[in-house]
């Protein structure tokens, strides 16, 4: 990781891509014997390597398995993930990747329980412009790094999460039916996790405080709360405690209006019967 490349620091992304090869190389293998003996494609393992690409987690995984080398590429990986992320979400992934407690109000099924190919459908603009061979990788990698966002809800200090589905998350479908009906299916699943509880406002509930945007409240160990919003174009970073208040304040009466956890399970799961039907 701290190697120099024309006088600048080595990226993560290209530390990963040399330690791949190296790993390979002492291994003894061609890209052709790598491919066969994983199956993973040829063309696709040289692009890890050069650092065209950035791989899921899995694929690290099954990597670091085949090498036996531990967990260096998986951690090598978390490190160039980071990389993959805009700089003004970078305060936000910390705060979601170091929180106890997370408040969330989405007018959209948020990343953190998205399916893959719900993510990859969404991050492409399925629903509008198809994704082009010059944007495909940049896609994947998003969808990479939202992937890998998910393991906080399963790792031993998993954060207690609420989530407040706007109604209108849940009627606005990508158009392949199956990818709609596992993403509900998803969140049916997610509901049941000891730390996640997940609300749906319904129309009827109408207006509200949040109906303009996305809002993350968290909580840490030590600390104020502090927020997150997020519109179209923008997120900013909260930590005024008068404005923080004010935010729960409007969240507690959103979630007032909201189904209970058990009645917003049911809604979910009629939505998938009538995709079925």
């Amino acid at each position: 990781m701290g190697e120099m490349v024309d006088d600048e620091p080595e990226s993560g992304r290209a530390a990963l891509g040399r330690t791949l090869k190296f790993l390979r190389e002492q291994a003894g293998k061609s890209l052709g014997q790598l491919a066969e003996d994983t199956g993973y494609d040829k063309s696709y393992l040289s692009r890890l390597e050069s650092g065209e690409r950035l791989s899921k987690r899995a694929v690290m995984e099954d990597l670091d398995s085949y090498y036996r080398s531990g967990d260096l590429l998986v951690r090598l990986w978390r490190e160039a993930r980071r990389e993959v992320v805009k700089d003004k979400y970078k305060a936000f992934m910390e705060l979601e990747a170091t929180a106890r407690i997370m408040w969330m109000f989405q007018l959209r099924v948020p990343g953190l329980l998205q399916t893959e190919d719900y993510a990859r459908a969404v991050l492409s603009g399925l629903s509008g412009a198809q994704t082009t061979a010059g944007n495909r990788d940049e896609v994947e990698e998003q969808v990479a790094v939202r992937m890998g966002r998910q393991e906080l809800l399963h790792r031993p200090s998993a954060p207690n999460l609420r989530v407040i589905l706007d109604e209108g998350a849940l009627r606005r479908q990508v158009p392949d039916t199956k990818v709609w009906t596992d993403q509900l299916s998803h969140l049916i699943d997610a509901a049941a996790l000891p730390n996640v509880a997940i609300q749906v406002l319904p129309y009827t509930a109408g207006v509200h405080d949040l109906m303009d945007s996305h809002l993350w409240l968290f909580w840490k160990r030590i600390g104020d709360p502090v927020a997150w919003v997020e519109g179209n174009g923008f997120g900013e970073l909260v930590q005024d405690p008068d404005k923080v208040l004010r935010f729960c304040l409007s969240y507690d009466l959103v979630r007032d209006a909201a189904l209970t956890p058990r009645e917003s399970t049911a809604f979910i799961k009629r939505l998938l019967e009538e995709c079925g039907s």
